[in-house]
């Protein structure tokens, strides 16, 4: 099964596979966003270490099942062959009603199909009030006309 955009990446189609990754996660469909991962793929999430398609789902099952209302900006920042490196924040709510923007970094190695064999994730959480959030659209994915992390100064 290819997933396009297929590496060898330049600047147009890293960007578009930066965001369709950014449109999988927002819709917060873990089933959905696992097919875009190889059967065997390996992830560092902070400080969890995952592998496998079925891992990965069951983990996202688990975070948007605690990170309510949320919201994720992601943007390129390097890319070479099948390697893309991206930033990126993302708002959430906890059940006690808490926010939280959580920012970061990601590594992610592609096979040849076009499917995330590698995803290195690092991660550091800021506790914010509802009104500093800065990502606000409906559920969902980000609107075209939404600023980037660039244009939010994160």
């Amino acid at each position: 099964m290819n997933r396009p955009p297929l590496p060898p990446f330049n600047l147009e189609t890293a960007k578009q596979k930066v965001r369709m990754a950014e449109d999988g996660w927002n819709s917060r469909d873990p089933a959905r966003v696992a097919l875009a991962y190889t059967e065997d793929s390996r992830w560092r999430n902070r400080s969890e270490f995952l592998q496998g398609r079925a891992a990965i789902e069951a983990f996202l099952a688990r975070k948007w099942a605690q990170e309510r209302e949320y919201r994720l900006v992601k943007e390129l920042w390097a890319f070479q062959g099948n390697r893309i490196a991206v930033r990126f924040a993302y708002e959430s709510q906890d059940a006690s009603g808490a926010w939280t923007r959580s920012y970061g970094n990601e590594n992610w190695e592609f096979d040849e199909h076009g499917l995330m064999r590698l995803r290195i994730a690092s991660i550091n959480d800021l506790s914010i009030d509802e009104h500093q959030r800065l990502l606000r659209w409906p559920l969902g994915p980000r609107p075209a006309g939404h600023a980037s992390l660039s244009e939010l100064g994160l």
